[in-house]
């Protein structure tokens, strides 16, 4: 199989497709590999080191679209992006198509098969190919969150872990699942007075068998979040339903009641976000204000830690990208309904039901798409 990777465009976004290790695998299966110059770079990947592993240069995003069989990214493609791609084509990348009509109408309209990373499952129910990303995001929250609550960044003027006299910021992060267990590890150890919500049972239990007295539990009501939101110096989000848009667990009418220059994160926002205020933000400009409330809600966070991000998420793309290269779409997503269940839109038809939903759109199941 031919396979292209082009160079990011989204602002800052510096990961890649596939890293050169990745690379070599798929060159000794037998398949081509076309990087577009410069495609590694922000990663830290100079373009002799795929070279050196098989990989062919080419210098145009035009060309690496128009030749390759199959597509691999990392973010979900941009306007200018989706009108390269052609019907049959494969594309392996994030989507997020829940939030986003736009690109939901262009996959539609393209006729390209188009699987996403973030719905993918694995047997125990989890999502591999979103979890290192989701970890990544959840340890960066704390971080940015705490250079958000400096004053000269319009924050509260708060140092996330207090000092001798002077009582730590109060985090509080909406969801325990892998981005929010992270985000709390991070948090713990700068030293944060860290509360986590959610409502799994299951979830609270685990969290507290991890982190003991470290931190507090509470099961997520409406009114547990309103009390917590009020109290929070900076709050967290990082609720996910998979495929579907975020729930808006934090409402515009909450906000008013937050402490003056308190800092929300909001690392759902590639699903639309679980604050009602929130809208996707850049690298190159994080940041807005709404009532007081300095809100963080950059849509491609592990892109500002690209190698990191990139090697991570290569480890766990690699064995779909070869099952999608070795056997066509149609019998490896056949083989593996775990792969199935990453596709999104093909043929024209969208196959995943919450991005149907979100959308009003007809839903028509993969098996049927693909002959089964």
């Amino acid at each position: 199989m031919r396979i292209g990777v082009p160079k990011e465009i989204k602002n800052h976004e510096y990961r890649v497709g596939l890293v050169p290790s990745s690379v070599q695998e798929l060159v000794h299966h037998g398949h081509q590999v076309a990087v577009q110059t410069g495609a590694g770079l922000g990663a830290g990947i100079p373009d002799a080191d795929y070279t050196a592993v098989g990989a062919t240069l080419v210098d145009s995003a035009d060309q690496i679209f128009a030749d390759a069989e199959m597509i691999v990214k990392v973010k979900e493609p941009l306007a200018v992006e989706r009108k390269k791609l052609r019907k049959g084509q494969i594309l392996f990348t994030y989507l997020h198509l829940a939030p986003d009509a736009e690109q939901t109408k262009d996959l539609i309209d393209s006729g390209a098969i188009c699987i996403a990373y973030e719905t993918v499952t694995a047997p125990n129910g989890s999502l591999p190919l979103l979890t290192p990303m989701s970890e990544v995001a959840g340890r960066l929250a704390p971080q940015v969150g705490a250079h958000a609550l400096e004053k000269a960044q319009g924050g509260r003027g708060v140092l996330l872990g207090g000092v001798p006299g002077v009582p730590a910021a109060e985090v509080v992060i909406l969801g325990g699942g892998v981005s929010g267990t992270h985000a709390a590890t991070i948090a713990v150890g700068m030293g944060a007075q860290v509360t986590v919500v959610d409502r799994s049972a299951d979830a609270l239990k685990r969290l507290a068998a991890q982190f003991g007295t470290s931190i507090s539990t509470v099961f997520s009501t409406r009114a547990a979040i309103e009390e917590l939101v009020r109290r929070a110096d900076l709050l967290i989000g990082t609720v996910l339903i998979p495929g579907a848009a975020a729930p808006k667990l934090v409402t515009r009418a909450m906000l008013s009641t937050m402490k003056p220059g308190s800092v929300i994160v909001d690392v759902a926002i590639d699903q639309g976000g679980c604050v009602e205020t929130s809208h996707a933000t850049t690298h190159a400009d994080p940041t807005y204000v709404v009532d007081g409330v300095v809100h963080y809600c950059v849509a491609n966070m592990p892109g500002a830690v690209a190698r990191t991000s990139t090697f991570a998420l290569n480890s766990v793309t690699l064995p779909f990208a070869l099952a999608l290269a070795n056997n066509g779409w149609k019998k490896a997503l056949a083989q593996d309904v775990h792969l199935r269940n990453g596709l999104n839109v093909a043929d024209g038809k969208v196959t995943c039901e919450p991005v149907a939903q979100a959308h009003g759109l007809p839903y028509v199941k993969a098996e049927s798409v693909i002959g089964l």
